[in-house]
This record gives structure tokens, sequence and C-alpha cells, in this order.
């Protein structure tokens, strides 16, 4: 009989996340750790990414993401913590076993103590939000051009139209200007932009580049390649009005449509899943409903920046390294989260207070923009925590840490919501 490879922490995924868990379990006093990457190098998807304003949070500097994810990846590397390349993981089961296939290995099941999930998200392609027209060359998710433009040193198009202002989505607009390309326009379906504010100064007010709110592509056209793209101003339904179309000559189309936590290794555990971020539902140790199995980073919710990937990623590797130690206090949640007015979720979902060291960090967006407002955490009728914040975004990831002393001694429910601002007299 063949024996099985064991170790004490198996991480799925080698991306800012991964690298940042593997990194605080070893610190926590894992020793056999086993980092699993599909693609041919660490650092994921900051590889691809050259701009700059990667790390100013964390290292207080602001580096590029190849820069962010190398100062990672050394300290992996002197850590001694195992990694293997070009290594997909075909299913993970709620015994944390991992089955796993490579060139160079072949096909494995490796046994973990506890298993770290951190594979990161993918982009929504064009077939899941239904864009009338013909289908020719030249319509690409911005994640891809930016691996086009910036790894492969390949020039998508020269005439572009982008649709949907995620941060990408921006980020690429910009991208194309400095190389040579003229981007005509960038829609966007809400009546908001999703990226960051920054973003949208950076890369679109200052290389004159028009956004179109509440606007959405009515037709492609193009046999061979795009030839032509149509946008049109929507209702509050979201359908395209009669009249508002405007026509674009233009020979690429970028998709920035949104982007889906990569969840398909979670649903074959067993983990219970978030309907709305579309991650697995965690606890206040990033702890899924299956036991001994953490998620991180955006598999559990879409970041808007890497600075947050990563303390999101320390928090699991080191509870990861508790569990395995057996040192986390298992049994039911204290606490559960609920997202009320004006907030459209909440991680962690639940909260069990004696796992608690210092404080719980709750991450949330808004449903809509909206100024003037206090972020508030009530117990009931008991006010926890308020802070007020001036501008809000759903573009924006919000934050409130509430220390473990406001916490013991609670049980049920913890609603955070939007108040107005009570005016001085």
């Amino acid at each position: 009989m063949m024996s099985m490879n064991t170790y004490e922490i198996i991480i799925v995924g080698g991306g800012p996340a991964g690298l940042a868990a593997a990194i605080e379990a070893h610190k926590g006093g894992s020793q056999k750790i086993l980092v699993l990457e599909r693609d041919r190098e660490l650092g994921g998807i900051l590889m691809q990414c050259i701009h700059n304003g990667f790390g100013l949070h964390i290292f207080r500097e602001e580096l590029t993401g190849p820069e962010y994810a190398e100062r990672f990846i050394r300290e992996m590397e002197s850590l001694g913590i195992e990694y293997r390349l070009d290594t997909m993981v075909l299913e993970l089961r709620d015994d944390r076993t991992v089955d796993i296939i490579s060139s160079e290995h072949g096909f494995e099941t490796l046994q973990a103590k506890a298993v770290v999930l951190a594979m990161g998200c993918r982009e929504r392609a064009r077939g899941a939000i239904n864009i009338p027209g013909t289908r020719p060359a030249g319509i690409y998710s911005a994640g891809a051009a930016q691996r086009f433009v910036n790894m492969e040193g390949l020039m998508v198009g020269k005439r572009v139209v982008v649709l949907g202002s995620g941060d990408i989505g921006l980020i690429m607009a910009r991208r194309m200007t400095l190389e040579g390309a003229k981007v005509l326009a960038v829609a966007e379906i809400l009546p908001y932009s999703g990226g960051l504010t920054r973003n949208i100064v950076q890369c679109l007010d200052d290389y004159d580049i028009p956004l179109y709110l509440s606007h959405t592509i009515t037709n492609i056209e193009g046999r061979d390649r795009v030839e032509g793209i149509t946008i049109a101003k929507v209702d509050a339904t979201r359908q395209p009005i009669p009249g508002t179309e405007i026509h674009y000559d233009c020979d690429t189309l970028l998709l920035s449509v949104g982007l889906i936590p990569e969840n398909e290794l979670s649903k074959s555990a067993g983990i219970r899943l978030d309907p709305v971020t579309g991650g697995p539902v965690v606890n206040e140790c990033m702890e899924t409903s299956v036991a001994g199995i953490f998620a991180c980073g955006n598999v559990v919710q879409v970041h808007d920046l890497v600075d947050w990937v990563t303390e999101e990623a320390r928090k699991a590797g080191h509870h990861a390294a508790r569990f395995a130690q057996g040192q986390l206090k298992e049994g039911s949640p204290d606490l559960v989260t609920r997202a009320g007015h004006g907030i459209r979720y909440v991680v962690p979902h639940t909260i069990r207070v004696g796992n608690l060291e210092q404080e719980v960090d709750l991450m949330m967006r808004v449903t809509e923009p909206c100024k003037n407002k206090n972020l508030v955490v009530r117990h009931g009728e008991t006010l926890v925590k308020k802070v007020r914040k001036v501008h809000l975004t759903p573009g924006e990831m919000e934050s409130i840490k509430i220390p473990v002393e406001k916490l013991q001694g609670l049980s049920g429910e913890l609603n955070v919501c939007l108040e107005e601002v009570a005016h001085e007299a």
C-alpha cells in the first residue's frame, strides 16, 4: 500500500494570499508546510501588475506588483518553506486530503492537519453578461489583455473601448494609452464606478479618457475582428434608453465586468458559500464551515488592495498553525454578523469570542455611494462601536475593529449598518 505524504499545513495558491499565509504559519510554529501553485512561478496575478501603488500600507512605500510579490517570495524561501510549481489541485475533501497532479510527480494524494485556500478569483467573461452582437476577435478580459501586454509583449489593439470600471479595467485603460493605443471610452452600467477613486483620477482623468456611468454596450460589430461598438445610456432597470446611443469605430473591447472567487475546490469539500460574496463563509479565524480548512484573500471576498489580502492571509496562516497544534477552541459561534441597512456583506460571518486574541476586524462593502454616515455595530439595541465616515463607495472596502473586551459575554447577532449622522443643535 502506498504511503500518503502528510503535512502540517497545505496552502493552495502561491499568490499574495498563499505566500503571506505560509510565512505566518511558519512564524506560528508550523514546520512542515507545502504551497501548491498551478502556474510556472510564484506571485500570482501580481507578476503581471507592473504598475506601482502596491505596499503603501504593509511596507509604507510604493512598489510594483512583482516587487511586492518578490519580498514575500524571498522571505518564504529564506524560511525553507516547500513549494511546488506547475501543480494542479484536482480535489479537496473534508478530511483535508488533497489530490494533486504535476508533470514532475504525477498523481498524488496528500494529507494535511490544516488546509488554507488561497486560490484567488477569476474574471467574469462575455458569456456571463450576454452582450448582443457578433462574436469577432478582439474581445478580451482586462486581465488577459494585461498579461498579453505586460508579460508577453503583445499589443492587443489600437482603438479600444472598455466595458466596466473595475480597477483592472481602469488600470488597463491607462496602460493601453501609454503603449500608444487610443482608449475611446469606459462604459459602466452602474451609476457609480466599481474602482478605487485614485484609479479613476490617475487612469482616466489624467489621460482625458471619458467615463460613461449608467451606460452599457448594445451592439458589437465585426466579422473577423471587432470593427465597432455601440453604447447607450440605461434606465433604473438597466435597460438601454432609445436615442442615447454612441457609436465608436474600434478594433478592441476590454471587459472589466467583475471578479468571481475561485471556489470549485471549496465546493468539492462541502464548504458553505456566501451567496453575496461567492466565497466561503468564515469565522474569526478565517476558518470555513469545514473544520481545519481556512480561506483568505480574493477566494473569500474580492479585495481592492493587495495589502488587505496580505493582512487577511496572515490571519488565516496564523490560525491554521494554531489549529494544527490543537490550540483553537472549537464549538458553535457566540456571534453571527449581519449586514444591515446600507451594507452589502460582512466578513467574518461568525465569531467565537474565545479565539480572539486582541480584536476582530470586520470587513465590508456598502451598497451604494454615500457621504457623512456613521458606520455602526450594534448588539440588539446596545451600541458596540460607531465610526463616522465622510465618504463611502462600493469600490472601496471598509473595516471596523472591535476589541475583544467589547464582545465578551455577548451572544446572538452583531448588526452592521449605516446610520445618519445626528446634527448638533
